[in-house]
Protein backbone atom coordinates (compact mmCIF):
# COMPACT_ATOMS: atom_id res chain seq x y z
CA UNK A 1 0.00 0.00 0.00
CA UNK A 2 2.90 2.47 0.76
CA UNK A 3 4.27 1.83 -2.52
CA UNK A 4 1.35 2.48 -4.48
CA UNK A 5 1.06 5.96 -2.59
CA UNK A 6 4.74 6.96 -3.11
CA UNK A 7 4.03 5.74 -6.81
CA UNK A 8 0.99 8.23 -6.87
CA UNK A 9 3.27 11.06 -5.42
CA UNK A 10 5.52 10.49 -8.08
CA UNK A 11 3.36 10.54 -10.49
CA UNK A 12 1.52 13.60 -9.57
CA UNK A 13 5.14 15.39 -9.06
CA UNK A 14 6.15 14.33 -12.56
CA UNK A 15 3.16 15.67 -14.28
CA UNK A 16 4.13 18.67 -12.94
CA UNK A 17 1.04 18.68 -9.96
CA UNK A 18 -2.14 19.43 -10.65
CA UNK A 19 -3.39 21.70 -13.26
CA UNK A 20 -3.73 25.64 -11.92
CA UNK A 21 -7.19 25.62 -13.83
CA UNK A 22 -8.63 22.65 -11.94
CA UNK A 23 -7.30 23.98 -8.61
CA UNK A 24 -9.04 27.13 -9.14
CA UNK A 25 -12.03 25.45 -10.30
CA UNK A 26 -12.56 23.67 -7.37
CA UNK A 27 -11.28 26.55 -5.27
CA UNK A 28 -14.37 28.15 -6.81
CA UNK A 29 -16.79 25.16 -6.25
CA UNK A 30 -15.63 24.75 -2.55
CA UNK A 31 -16.83 28.41 -2.35
CA UNK A 32 -20.18 27.97 -3.81
CA UNK A 33 -20.86 24.98 -1.49
CA UNK A 34 -19.83 27.37 1.57
CA UNK A 35 -21.99 30.07 0.14
CA UNK A 36 -24.90 27.91 -0.28
CA UNK A 37 -24.23 26.53 3.27
CA UNK A 38 -24.44 29.89 4.61
CA UNK A 39 -27.25 30.75 3.24
CA UNK A 40 -28.96 28.13 4.98
CA UNK A 41 -27.44 28.55 8.66
CA UNK A 42 -27.78 31.83 8.38
CA UNK A 43 -31.70 31.85 9.25
CA UNK A 44 -30.08 28.88 12.10
CA UNK A 45 -27.96 31.47 14.16
CA UNK A 46 -28.44 35.28 13.15
CA UNK A 47 -32.54 35.37 12.15
CA UNK A 48 -33.44 34.81 15.54
CA UNK A 49 -31.71 38.88 16.53
CA UNK A 50 -31.40 40.18 13.25
CA UNK A 51 -33.64 41.24 10.44
CA UNK A 52 -32.06 40.23 6.51
CA UNK A 53 -29.60 42.88 5.52
CA UNK A 54 -27.82 42.25 1.98
CA UNK A 55 -24.30 41.59 1.99
CA UNK A 56 -23.45 44.74 0.56
CA UNK A 57 -24.00 47.09 3.47
CA UNK A 58 -20.77 46.20 4.89
CA UNK A 59 -17.37 45.83 3.32
CA UNK A 60 -15.80 42.46 3.26
CA UNK A 61 -13.10 43.48 6.19
CA UNK A 62 -16.17 44.66 7.78
CA UNK A 63 -18.14 41.39 7.79
CA UNK A 64 -14.73 39.50 9.11
CA UNK A 65 -14.93 41.76 12.08
CA UNK A 66 -18.92 41.48 13.09
CA UNK A 67 -18.53 37.77 12.22
CA UNK A 68 -15.71 37.68 15.04
CA UNK A 69 -17.86 39.60 17.44
CA UNK A 70 -20.90 37.75 16.76
CA UNK A 71 -19.38 34.04 16.57
CA UNK A 72 -18.39 34.78 20.01
CA UNK A 73 -21.84 35.97 21.05
CA UNK A 74 -23.36 33.08 19.66
CA UNK A 75 -21.10 30.28 20.58
CA UNK A 76 -21.42 29.66 16.86
CA UNK A 77 -19.01 26.52 15.54
CA UNK A 78 -15.89 27.93 12.93
CA UNK A 79 -17.18 25.60 10.39
CA UNK A 80 -20.48 27.36 10.61
CA UNK A 81 -18.92 30.71 10.86
CA UNK A 82 -17.02 30.33 7.63
CA UNK A 83 -19.94 29.36 5.91
CA UNK A 84 -22.24 32.06 7.06
CA UNK A 85 -19.14 35.05 6.23
CA UNK A 86 -19.08 33.32 2.63
CA UNK A 87 -22.42 33.64 2.30
CA UNK A 88 -22.53 37.42 3.66
CA UNK A 89 -20.09 38.37 1.32
CA UNK A 90 -21.66 37.14 -1.15
CA UNK A 91 -19.72 35.39 -2.35
CA UNK A 92 -16.72 38.10 -3.09
CA UNK A 93 -13.02 38.45 -2.75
Amino acid sequence: MRKIAWLLVALVIGMGGLHPGAVYAQKEADKRQLFREGARLWPVYCAQCHNARPGSEFAPYQWDQIMMHMRGLSNMPAENARAILEYLKGGRE
